[in-house]
């Protein structure tokens, strides 16, 4: 069957052609305006939001990363099927979190966006992990202020030349202790998230990372909520978790796929229990076109969520509600373009 003329019904939750209804949605709104590559939308557009996922990535090296290593229509034409299929099931929104340097192609996201009808929402920001490799030269010289000064620019005055601007400061790091460069991204994306309220979501290797990186987010004045800790399913230790959703952090478990179902379900049940499923987003890290790959390698659909997850949710208890703070609520609170001091 094509999937345009899937419908998928979970008890309450139903996703057909490109809608989406789910009970108590009102009630939950966020108020705020978000950042997408067309520009300012009020939060409540969203709508059903997969908030950690990726279109192209290159993985050759910052001081390797160019343009002239792919094609753009080549791009486009292998990820615009994928983007069609979920927009057909339902989905209205989609983060990509490829920070420059790592495949962030803005031109490339926008015509994306234009030709399906779908909200995209790109970065600002460097990527620290993988023992700074994807991290640019200029980056180990300069401070952390000259490093938001570049951010605070794109965000001001458009990515790369283009009137596109991020609506999200993307970095990263590795497994604590942090490296000094490391340290100092976080510090540039603190100065930049008070200059322009954008959420800072942190590629995090562990829970002594992500605390780590709370205590400089702290000492630069901003508080826990402005940070999103993406892939908290590599820290094992559901207390680390629980602390840091006390705290106000955003929790991202975003390795969904069907291997980890299983895994990903105790940890919303774990966040459930603990009454703090209002701290959580939930999304899948999919993907990608892979520069330097023959054309660009195993793309990973992004249907993993819709087809599987949900279902597993719905079967597990979870409420039609409950379902909407995940997808919907929690995004657009996340999101919204906000100072968030401590």
């Amino acid at each position: 069957m094509k999937t345009s003329r899937r419908k998928f019904i979970f008890s309450g939750v139903l996703i057909s052609a490109g809608t989406i209804l789910l009970p108590g949605f009102l009630s939950l709104k966020a108020s705020g305006k978000i950042m997408t590559v067309n520009g300012l939308i009020p939060s409540e557009k969203m709508g059903f939001t997969l908030a950690h996922e990726h279109v192209m990535v290159d993985f050759i090296g910052a001081s390797d990363a160019s343009k002239s290593r792919y094609n753009v229509d080549d791009v486009i034409k292998v990820a615009s099927p994928f983007l069609k299929e979920i927009k057909e099931q339902g989905v209205q929104t989609f983060v990509d979190c490829t920070p420059a340097y790592v495949g962030r192609d803005v031109t490339v996201l926008k015509r994306l966006a234009d030709s399906i009808g779908m909200n995209l929402i790109t970065t600002t920001g460097y990527y620290g992990a993988v023992k700074e490799k994807l991290v640019p030269m200029h980056a180990f010289t300069e401070s952390a202020q000259q490093l938001a000064n570049r951010w605070v620019n794109e965000w001001k005055n458009g990515i790369e030349g283009t009137n596109i601007r991020p609506g999200l400061i993307k970095t990263s790091t590795d497994k604590g202790p942090l490296t000094p460069v490391q340290r100092k991204l976080i510090e540039a994306a603190a100065i930049t998230h008070l200059e322009t309220g954008l959420i800072i979501g942190i590629h995090t290797g562990d829970g002594a990372a992500a605390f780590e990186q709370l205590d400089i987010l702290k000492k630069q004045g901003v508080s826990p909520a402005a940070r999103i800790w993406f892939h908290a399913q590599s820290e094992p230790d559901q207390a680390f978790h629980i602390k840091a959703a006390k705290l106000g952090c955003w929790v991202s478990f975003d390795g969904v796929n069907p291997q980890t179902l299983s895994d990903n379900l105790g940890y919303l049940k774990t966040m459930k229990a603990q009454g703090l499923l209002q701290r959580v987003l939930v999304s899948q890290d999919s993907g990608w076109y892979n520069v330097g790959e023959p054309g660009g390698g195993n793309f990973n659909p992004y249907t993993c969520i819709l087809n599987d997850f949900i279902p597993l949710l719905k079967e597990n208890g979870f409420t039609p509600q409950e379902l909407d703070l995940l997808f919907q609520a929690n995004p657009q609170a996340a999101f919204s373009i906000k100072v968030r001091r401590t």
